[in-house]
């Protein structure tokens, strides 16, 4: 009964994936919202369980790339149907399920300037969360991403602000959406954002460039970044007088070193908003013979906080992640498309092959 510690002292537990059967297994343990993104599609779709779905949409005259989106969005509307229940009882301030735009606006393959990619954002954010009640638009804390996301949530879009390393990052996307939300005909009645602030990628950063950290520091800075934002964000919101919360997302919250416990991150945020654990994270949560307590206020001595502060620089922290992630997720829409290309050309072959007998 770990995760249902982990939920008693304060903080929502949302699982990193979108797979149905995960899903529903979660959901019984107590998550109460789930996330997506190109890597975790592409490989869903990419173990053929969908193929006969695939078939089907291209019967339909549909591209690949439509094929691509089409199976997103049902992934990310199946699980919300999940979490509806949840988003109901809690009157909007939970059951989400974050649907990502498409990660290859920012390749510079696709020859957009950044007005058009802007534009891009927010034509895409407004058609994919058109009818949903219970989806998140996650946006990327990218230049173009940031432009957008004033129009976004004046036109009323919910936004789950992602690939975000850095206080200046959030602060931009924060303020960007203040600016938007304040100008909704609706008006803040049903007002919500968070921001994902992810984690385990910052600590490997730092392992591998910034190798002076002492012992004690390393693997401590994602963590210390990810707590001052959150406090940041804390009090920020504390004086607007909304109804629904305004969260920070602990992301990329799976381990990434052999030897360090699969709950690092999971027990140093314990308490705080929301955490998005893979599906293995979560299963180690279950097997461990622990409970969590409140541990999100809490920040390593001074000494260490200080020589995170004068040995790590933020600024090539952020360009490297933000390139890094993009790249991330960009590679396995490709691979998703390449999928669903192969897919049809097996299709036309076959047809190709009855008709000669």
């Amino acid at each position: 009964m770990t995760l249902a510690s982990l939920i008693a002292a304060g903080t929502k537990v949302w699982l990193d994936g979108v797979e149905p059967d995960d899903i529903q297994k979660n959901y019984a343990r107590g998550i109460t919202g789930a996330t997506s993104n190109p890597t975790i599609v592409s490989k869903i779709i990419g173990r053929g369980h969908f193929d006969e779905r695939i078939s089907q949409l291209i019967a339909e005259q549909l591209s690949d790339d439509q094929i691509a989106w089409a199976l997103n969005d049902e992934l990310v509307d199946s699980a919300q149907q999940v979490f509806l229940p949840v988003w109901e009882w809690t009157g909007g301030n939970d059951g989400y399920v974050s649907f990502e735009l498409d990660p290859l606006i920012e390749v510079e393959a696709t020859g957009l300037i950044h007005a058009e990619r802007v534009k891009r954002y927010i034509e895409l954010g407004k058609k994919w969360s058109a009818g949903h009640n219970n989806r998140m638009i996650k946006v990327p804390a990218t230049s173009a991403g940031i432009a957008a996301l004033e129009s976004l949530a004046a036109a009323g879009v919910t936004l789950n602000v992602t690939l975000m390393f850095t206080a200046r990052q959030y602060r931009l996307a924060r303020e960007a959406i203040w600016r938007g939300a304040l100008q909704r005909k609706s008006g803040l009645q049903d007002f919500k954002s968070v921001y994902s602030i992810f984690v385990s990628r910052v600590d490997v950063y730092a392992e591998e460039h910034v190798t002076d950290l002492s012992p004690y520091a390393q693997g401590m800075v994602g963590i210390v970044n990810a707590k001052r934002i959150w406090r940041e964000n804390q009090e920020f919101w504390k004086d607007k007088g909304l109804r629904l919360e305004q969260g920070i997302v602990f992301a990329s919250t799976g381990v990434k070193k052999q030897g360090v416990p699969p709950d690092k991150y999971v027990k140093a945020f314990a308490g705080g908003d929301i955490q998005t654990n893979p599906p293995a994270t979560i299963e180690a949560v279950e097997r461990l013979p622990k409970s969590y307590t409140r541990q999100i206020d809490q920040l390593p001595p001074s000494t260490i906080v200080n020589e995170i502060d004068r040995k790590v620089d933020m600024v090539t922290l952020e360009n490297e992640l933000l390139k890094e992630g993009i790249e991330k997720f960009a590679e396995p829409q490709i691979e998703l498309v390449t999928h669903i290309a192969q897919h049809r050309a097996s299709l036309l072959a076959q047809r190709i092959g009855s008709k000669s007998r």
